[in-house]
Formats: C-alpha cells, sequence, structure tokens
C-alpha cells in the first residue's frame, strides 16, 4: 500500500465568519447562524493559519488521502452554511387523496390523509431547521447542510409507499430544488 509522507488542505475562512477550533471540534459563526461539528474520530490535526483553516497529517495511507478531501468539504460547506444557508424546497404530489401537511410544536411535520390513511404521519425535523408550508410546497432552510438534508430525506422516506407498486402509486413528498443562498446548485428537470 502506498503511503503519502505529509499532506495538507487549506479552506479560506471567508469574511464575516468566524471561526474557533477546540482539539477537533470546530464552531462557524456567521450572519445566517452557527454550526458546529465534531471531527474527533478524524486522525487529523486542525489549526487556523492566516485566514485559512489547515487541515493536515503525516503519513497518509489512500484512505485518509481520500478523507482529507472530504473533510475539507465539510469545514468548506460549514462556511457556506453560515454566510449564504442551504434551502431545499419539496413538492407534495398526490393522485386522489389530497395530503395535507402541519408542524408540529414538538420538532415534528405531521402528515395527514396519505394514500387515504386514518392515522397521520410523523417526520422529524432536526434542530436549527425551519419548516414552510407553502400550498403544495415545503421549503426547508438552516445553516447546516446536514441537517436540511437529513430534515428533507426524513420528511421522503415517512412518506413511503409501502406493499403496492411504486412506480403505479407515486404519491408522496419529493425534494426537486436544492439552493445555497439564492443560486441553484440542484434541480429536477
Amino acid at each position: 500500500m502506498v503511503k503519502v509522507d505529509y499532506s495538507e488542505k487549506l479552506v479560506n475562512i471567508p469574511d464575516g465568519v468566524n471561526i474557533n477550533i477546540e482539539g477537533k471540534i470546530i464552531t462557524a459563526n456567521g450572519p445566517k447562524g452557527t454550526v458546529k461539528k465534531d471531527f474527533t474520530a478524524a486522525p487529523f490535526k486542525f489549526e487556523i493559519v492566516d485566514k485559512t483553516v489547515k487541515i493536515s497529517k503525516n503519513n497518509l495511507n489512500k484512505k485518509e488521502l481520500a478523507m482529507l478531501g472530504t473533510l475539507a468539504s465539510h469545514v468548506k460547506n460549514m462556511f457556506i452554511g453560515v454566510t449564504k444557508g442551504y434551502t431545499y424546497k419539496m413538492k407534495i404530489v398526490y393522485a386522489h387523496f389530497p395530503i395535507t401537511v402541519k408542524l408540529v410544536d414538538t420538532g415534528k411535520l405531521q402528515i395527514e390523509n396519505f394514500c387515504g390513511e386514518r392515522y397521520p404521519r410523523m417526520a422529524k425535523i432536526l434542530k436549527d431547521v425551519t419548516v414552510r408550508v407553502e400550498g403544495d410546497d415545503l421549503i426547508i432552510s438552516g445553516a447546516d447542510k446536514e441537517a436540511v438534508a437529513q430534515t428533507a430525506a426524513n420528511i421522503q422516506q415517512t412518506c413511503k409507499v409501502k406493499d403496492k407498486d411504486p412506480r403505479v402509486f407515486m404519491d408522496g413528498i419529493y425534494v426537486y430544488q436544492k439552493l445555497e443562498g439564492d443560486e441553484i446548485f440542484w434541480k429536477l428537470i
């Protein structure tokens, strides 16, 4: 197996972002909120050097070299989240039974009348994520990309059709657009 003596990645800190590194816990503060990530499982060294976050390690193998790029992407996503924010747009799709969606004060989304079911389904909304219902659209936004994406996945999985052919029964709530601030970075055609 190939070993690399030393490797590092530098991630630029944008203006208006305050960053704090305590061991391997990174906290970023910006105009859109605060994001805190725990990288204690990663065998890398994190430090701030001249308006950049430096992630480095000696004697890397192939797996650790790939992990270095992933960690740099996570830190970059933190900076984008606290400066621009992330927004996922979801569409409520139904054929016969109209689905109604309500926010429950306990941090859950209540989905009623899904495929004519009598009992409501509940989807978990993660902390620091806001969900708005606008007609047949759900707008999920927040500073942490992973929390916004996981909330969208929770909603979509809650509306999964069981014991029927999914090609015929396509009722559900699906992601159709992902935004960084006002800029679209993924869209369903």
